[in-house]
């Protein structure tokens, strides 16, 4: 009677049927990855290079290797400096704003009352629309002193003696900041909307019949909860409104001290058409955003963990 010596689970052969089965479930994502890598990696690398090269479409003789001239113009510009300002400034005030007006909205949403899909519907439809639409809803029905909205309700309350100011000259970062906040408010609704329909009802009902009040079971059970939402709220919002474009040019073009790095970054490559410039811009753009985005984590987790002492 003859036995079969068993192959050890460990030998070279199992080992490689292993990897080969690896590689047949991940072959399919392949194409995928490497779409990916040509369609964001490749032209940021593009980017990069060109960043260190001296490279004006209106001088092409003297186009070559600079180093880190474009980079040492961009930083010492001192409208580059205001645009990097004035970035931080649209960025941090956008996403606070929004994540507060989110929230409230959020706790009220989460009630039931009739309706309550209808209103939700409505309330997302600011996401919703094209940002140049939503850019040039806010300059010309809202913002225009002629014809606009705001002066409108002025002249109803008031009569015609009403003030008509002109609320982009008067006020133009604001107003960009406004526009942005009515467009992003849905989005952190969204997220804090959804981190309210997972938290734990048994132990807030407990508390309730404990003696807890609305402000404690807030305080202590549902603002905790919702921590990791407001930190994704916050990052997504930093990352995506640090690059916004539209609302900057449609509804003041970039003057009255609006322009942001992305505006500069356009100046500087379709008007100077300094390439070299706009890109190294463009890489600063990139470090300010991955920046912003971990200093706003870290942040939003420092002050939830000091919240969570108390």
């Amino acid at each position: 009677m003859t036995t079969t010596a068993e192959r050890p689970v460990g030998t070279p052969a199992n080992t490689a049927l292993q990897r080969t089965g690896q590689w047949a479930r991940r072959a399919p994502l392949l194409p995928a990855l490497i779409f990916m890598i040509i369609v964001t990696q490749l032209p940021f690398v593009g980017t990069l290079v060109i960043s260190f090269m001296n490279w004006n479409a209106y001088y092409p003789d003297e186009r070559g290797f600079a180093g880190f001239d474009n980079f040492v113009r961009v930083l010492t510009d001192i409208n580059t400096r205001n645009a990097i300002l004035t970035t931080i400034l649209l960025t941090a005030s956008v996403v606070i704003i929004s994540l507060v007006l989110g929230m409230l909205i959020a706790l009220l949403l989460d009630r039931a009352f009739l309706g309550r899909g209808i209103v939700r519907t409505m309330m997302i439809t600011p996401f919703l629309v094209v940002p140049v639409a939503a850019a040039l809803l806010w300059k010309h029905a809202l913002f225009n002193p002629e014809y606009g909205l705001l002066n409108g309700v002025l002249t109803w309350i008031f009569g015609a003696n009403a003030p008509q100011p002109d609320w982009i000259t008067a006020a133009p970062l604001t107003s960009v900041i406004i526009a942005l906040v009515w467009q992003w408010t849905p989005f952190m609704m969204l997220i804090l909307l959804a981190g309210l329909q997972g938290k734990p009802l048994d132990v807030i009902e407990a508390a309730q019949i404990d003696g807890c009040n609305n402000w404690q079971v807030f305080r202590h059970m549902t603002f905790p909860h919702l921590r990791q939402y407001l930190e994704l709220g916050g990052l997504l919002g930093s990352i995506y409104i640090v690059q916004n474009f539209d609302a900057v040019f449609t509804i003041t073009s970039g003057g009255l001290g609006t322009a942001n790095l992305p505006y500069t970054i356009y100046q500087t490559f379709y008007n100077a058409q300094d390439y070299g410039r706009a890109s190294a811009a463009g890489v600063v753009t990139v470090i300010g955003t991955i920046i912003i985005a971990t200093f706003a984590l870290r942040t939003v987790s420092s002050l939830f963990r000091e919240e969570g002492a108390r």
